[in-house]
């Protein structure tokens, strides 16, 4: 059991008698084009493309052609923070993105002209306290998924976990990405969630060598271990 922690005999009885976890796996902040191309190889449900200049995996003027490398099976989702719509929408033409992932304090229309283009919509909010997930409610029918993360001063992930108890609060409509500081020794813990709405998870700067360039190796045995089967 790879990248799991060293739990005690009834934690590894669970891991051994319950069903793998069911939800997706998106890695985000990609940005190497050989990097781009081992990930894709371990087959992940959605990559995560930087379009925001102060991050540290911004894609820069990554050339297109890096994407072909990325077959349908694989959604690629750029990530915006405050970017006027008509100026995702030319980057996701100009990339054939997916959908947008949305970071900064975009509001409902700007959600509802996106996805009325065609893209899925990914709205992250960021979480310190149960009272957070009252400001969703509007944003409820204009995306396909929120995305928790940790509240932080800055945009972006900061590679910390939030109490995750708090996901018992959320009682919205919308189907949540679980965020924020994800460990390859966290396998366990995620499958022993079991909120109805939890769709996926979002993996990050815990898998990297360094910022934009993802271990495969650890993702790998990561996503043996979370779906219970050899990943090749």
């Amino acid at each position: 059991m790879n990248h799991v922690k060293k739990h005690n005999d009834s934690e590894i009885h669970f891991y051994q008698t319950h069903p793998a976890f069911k939800g997706f796996v998106k890695v985000c902040g990609m940005k190497d084009s050989n990097n781009i191309e081992e990930i894709y190889n371990l087959s992940p449900d959605f990559i995560g493309l930087i379009f925001y200049a102060k991050s540290p995996r911004f894609v820069g003027n990554m050339d297109p052609h890096v994407l072909k490398k990325v077959g349908p099976g694989t959604k690629k989702i750029g990530v915006f923070v405050n970017e006027d719509v008509d100026d995702i929408l030319t980057i996701t033409y100009k990339y054939k993105l997916d959908g947008v992932q949305l970071h900064g304090k975009e509001n409902i229309m700007q959600c509802y002209k996106l996805k009325e283009a065609g893209l899925i919509v990914i709205k992250a909010f960021p979480i310190v306290e149960a009272c957070n997930f009252r400001v969703m409610h509007a944003y409820e029918h204009f995306c396909d998924y929120f995305l928790f993360d940790t509240k932080t001063d800055n945009y972006g992930g900061s590679g910390i976990k939030f109490d995750w108890s708090l996901l018992d609060e959320y009682h919205g409509a919308t189907p949540f990405i679980l965020s924020g500081g994800i460990t390859a020794e966290d396998a366990l813990d995620l499958m022993k969630i079991e909120h109805p709405k939890l769709a996926g998870i979002d993996i990050n700067s815990k898998f990297e060598v360094e910022p934009g360039l993802k271990d495969e190796a650890k993702i790998r045995s990561f996503l043996s271990t979370l779906y219970k089967k050899k990943i090749v």
